[in-house]
């Protein structure tokens, strides 16, 4: 499997709480689509012996895209690429840009799957993080959606200031009440060159508290795994058979192709990323140059890379994939290192039966525990190593 990305850096206005690579100007929109149409077509050779099983677009804001302009692009890539019957193409949209006539026309075209950023249903948290929609917009395209897709997931924040245990299971319930099969969650978190930083630091929104992040946490695991929701990875909950085909992949270690200013690609062994500047990407492609830099990942970086993706998943970290791929000396690092949180009962091994991605049909797994669960990336952090070559 492989999947190919496709970043588009525009949005209507900026969040607080959010720092990845966008521009809130739109002059350069058609420029950018013909740009990234270039990076596709330069770029075909590389997946020459793959079939693209999955299209993301994701952002920035890609609802703010004409669908001439998304179609367009997958044609693109159906052009240059071989593509994989019935593929998985996601388009991350945002409620204010869902009218009830774009939804309809979303739903005649290849796009399969919306994530939708709804983040919250109150008024006072939409004002709070800055974000373009309102509560009535966030419900209304959430009726409409589900009338012409199947396949939907929308995004949910918790550990907002002042959102009390109560309200956070309000939203919960909200989400569910619409029948929406996969939801991804997330606790605000302060990143240090963002407005919502700034707000905290002059003392005008509270700092989210962590403890009340790790309680909506455990709410959110409790009440969706109820409802039948499996939760495949840390941030993110699906049905049977609606997990993120297109983020599974990248959790799992496959092969994506990453195009648009900031996306970044992956090959198995190196990891490559273009430049997060829309003036010099435009530039670049304009001059037929790939606005990019490559780096060749060591043993010990495909290691912690895949500790990191392993444990914030149902699929946990293979002891016996640890051994093969990376040594014995890696294996008896790990063991070592997760001594401590299998003591804690913050991490388990258990035994998976689970063949469906290449493992043995008896395996051991490491995974994180009920209780470990909040703190898998700081367990993980200890399981890294710096250099064992």
């Amino acid at each position: 499997m492989s999947g190919i990305y496709i970043h588009i850096p525009f949005c209507k206005q900026a969040c607080h709480y959010c720092d990845f690579h966008f521009s809130t100007s739109m002059k350069k929109k058609d420029e950018m689509v013909l740009a990234i149409a270039k990076e596709l077509q330069i770029r075909k050779n590389e997946f020459a012996n793959e079939a693209v099983e999955t299209i993301y677009f994701g952002g920035g804001t890609p609802s703010v895209l004409q669908l001439a302009a998304l179609d367009f692009l997958i044609a693109v890539i159906y052009k240059n690429y071989t593509v994989a019957e019935n593929p998985e193409i996601t388009l991350e949209a945002n409620p204010d840009d869902l009218s009830e006539e774009k939804i309809i026309a979303l739903s005649k075209s290849p796009i399969n799957r919306l994530s939708i950023g709804i983040q919250s249903f109150f008024e006072d948290d939409l004002v709070m993080m800055n974000r373009a929609h309102n509560s009535a917009e966030a419900r209304k395209c959430l009726k409409e959606a589900t009338k012409y897709f199947d396949n939907i997931s929308l995004d949910l924040i918790y550990g907002i200031p002042k959102m009390s245990n109560e309200k956070w299971l309000q939203n919960i319930e909200t989400a569910l009440s619409f029948g929406i099969p996969h939801i991804s969650s997330y606790a605000l978190t302060v990143e240090p060159k963002t407005a919502l930083n700034k707000l905290i630091q002059t003392g005008k929104i509270a700092k989210p508290n962590d403890d009340v992040a790790q309680e909506q946490f455990q709410i959110l695991v409790e009440t969706l795994e109820a409802k039948g929701f499996i939760h495949y990875e840390l941030s993110n909950f699906g049905k049977e058979n609606y997990f993120s085909k297109n983020n599974s992949a990248y959790w799992l270690g496959k092969k994506y192709l990453g195009i648009g200013p900031s996306a970044h690609s992956y090959d198995g062994v190196s990891r490559s990323w273009n430049i997060s500047n829309n003036a010099l990407y435009l530039k670049s492609l304009d001059e037929n140059k790939l606005p990019s830099e490559t780096e060749i990942l060591s043993k010990t970086d495909r290691y912690n890379e895949y500790i990191m993706t392993g444990l914030r998943t149902i699929w946990g970290v293979s002891l016996e994939r640890i051994a093969t791929e990376f040594g014995n000396e890696y294996s008896i690092y790990l063991q070592k290192q997760a001594q401590k949180f299998l003591d804690d009962e913050l991490l388990e091994i258990v035994t998976s039966s689970d063949s469906t991605f290449g493992w043995n049909p008896i395996e051991k797994i490491l995974k994180p525990t009920k209780k470990g669960k909040f703190l898998t990336d700081g367990i993980a952090s200890d399981l890294f190593c710096l250099n064992l070559e």
